[in-house]
């Protein structure tokens, strides 16, 4: 998948949802594909990159090859996006002991934060092309 990258992400997270969200708002050259780290697709990809899905509490960007964790996969991320968003990477700059401090209290703390959902989340008709091992009944899966 070239000139692309793949966000593995909490599907039962509100939090990690409503980034998902936030992403396909700003990610306006579509250079972002999404997997739940509960999906089959998710969990493979996270092995092959030496991570237990089960143990995983982070967003993880694949991304040429490798696989980024917690505050730089959230920054490079962010360098992606359309509008000032992607200034926030400049926080890359922040020693990245400092900056992973931060996102281990939010992501510790998520669901009770946020609230977690019973089940994934099920994608508009839209972003299904985008989110990897969706499989509505009926379909075949898109990965």
């Amino acid at each position: 998948m070239t000139g692309r990258a793949i966000v593995l992400f909490d599907g039962v997270c509100n939090l990690c949802n409503a980034s998902l969200d936030f992403i396909l708002r700003h990610d306006s050259r579509g250079y972002f594909r999404f997997a739940s780290l509960q999906s089959d697709a998710g969990r493979r990809l996270a092995r092959e990159h030496g991570l237990d899905p089960e143990r995983i509490d982070t967003v993880v960007l694949v991304e040429d090859g490798k696989a980024y964790l917690r505050s730089k996969a959230a920054l490079r991320i962010a360098r992606r996006l359309s509008g000032p968003y992607n200034a926030a990477y400049m926080l890359i700059a922040v020693p990245r002991p400092v900056r992973d401090f931060v996102y281990d209290r939010v992501a510790r703390s998520r669901y009770r934060w946020f609230g977690k959902r019973d089940t994934c989340r099920a994608p508009t008709p839209e972003e299904r092309d985008r989110l990897l091992d969706y499989e509505p009944a009926g379909e075949e899966v898109a990965a």
